[in-house]
């Protein structure tokens, strides 16, 4: 019911950035929260950045002051403004967004949806 689809991953130079983006389609409405998590080879999926539903955001501890997660709701997307890259970057990185539904009883139920994700190689 909900799509997501992650761009603009590649490979950079350590102290380089990129921009990811996570377009959004489908039934796309009363979601609340929207993440980038990472995962790299022989490691947990680990979360990056992500706004909460009360429209904060939340970074990981290793990202904090580098990255930037931020949202354009007209485009129904959210980038990941990643500055000084390290090699540790190195990673898929995923788009994630929850989604609320209610069932006819008024149940109310969560739902994860994940992208394909964005190889990020950061290297000499």
């Amino acid at each position: 019911q909900v799509q997501l689809v992650e761009s603009g991953g590649g490979l950079v130079q350590p102290g380089g950035s990129l921009r990811l983006s996570c377009a959004a389609s489908g039934s796309i409405f009363n979601i609340y929260a929207m993440a980038w998590y990472r995962q790299a080879p022989g490691k947990q999926r680990e979360l990056v950045a992500a706004f909460t539903s009360g429209g904060s955001t939340n970074y990981a501890d290793s990202v904090k002051g580098r990255f930037t997660i931020a949202r354009d709701n007209t485009k129904n997307t959210v980038f990941l403004q990643m500055n000084s890259l390290k090699p540790e970057d190195t990673a898929v990185y995923y788009c994630n967004a929850v989604r609320e539904t209610l069932n006819k009883y008024g149940i109310r139920t969560m739902n994860d949806y994940w992208g394909q994700g964005t190889q990020v190689t950061v290297s000499s």
